[in-house]
């Protein structure tokens, strides 16, 4: 109820933006506070928890992936500290298996960079899904699919790579590899 009231007396929203690529969470503030909004920068989870600990935001927008835990963690634990937070999960290392935990763990939407401003604040006001969203014609590549099915075995094992690694009969170094690199485009 605070927050609605903030923002009706003139207080700008606030944002709280978790991205461990400095430069990019600079731009992308900039930005933001361009459009309207307060704007909190943290890099990690942990730093975004103690940022929000007393007064959570009304939007966040988190990358995924990052040193220490990963932004999944910070979803779970902002949507316990404030249930109506608006969460954008923002990543590089979009798989479907991120996607459906992130939705899951209370996130309302999960954009692949690169997005822009716009198009982050324009999934943030979403409030309904898309039906007619354009479905893609070809079937994913098989470079993809292993991509998929790495994220998925990973999300079942709880990011552990090892335990990812005997599940998939990967040597962990191999699979530590295959996972530094960028998703294999559709």
């Amino acid at each position: 109820m605070e927050k609605d009231t903030a923002t009706a007396i003139g207080a700008l929203p606030s944002l709280l933006l978790v991205d461990d690529d400095q430069v990019f969470c600079g731009v992308l503030a900039k930005a933001l506070k361009k459009r309207g909004y307060d704007v909190v920068l943290a890099h990690d989870v942990e730093s975004a928890l103690a940022l929000t600990m007393a007064n959570p935001p009304e939007y966040a927008v988190i990358d995924l992936k990052m040193p220490g835990p990963s932004g999944l963690v910070l979803v779970e634990k902002l949507k316990e500290l404030d249930n109506q937070t608006r969460i954008v999960v923002l990543t590089g290392y979009a798989s479907i298996a991120t996607a459906i935990e992130a939705i899951k763990l209370g996130a309302i939407h999960y954009l692949a960079k690169p997005a822009d401003a716009d198009e982050i604040l324009a999934a943030l006001r979403r409030e309904e899904g898309a039906a007619d969203t354009p479905i893609n014609p070809s079937p994913l590549s098989v470079n993809r699919m292993e991509w998929e099915h790495i994220q998925k075995v990973l999300t079942e094992n709880n990011s552990n790579i090892s335990a990812t690694a005997r599940a998939l009969k990967m040597h962990r170094r191999t699979l530590q590899r295959k996972l530094g690199k960028y998703p294999v485009r559709q």
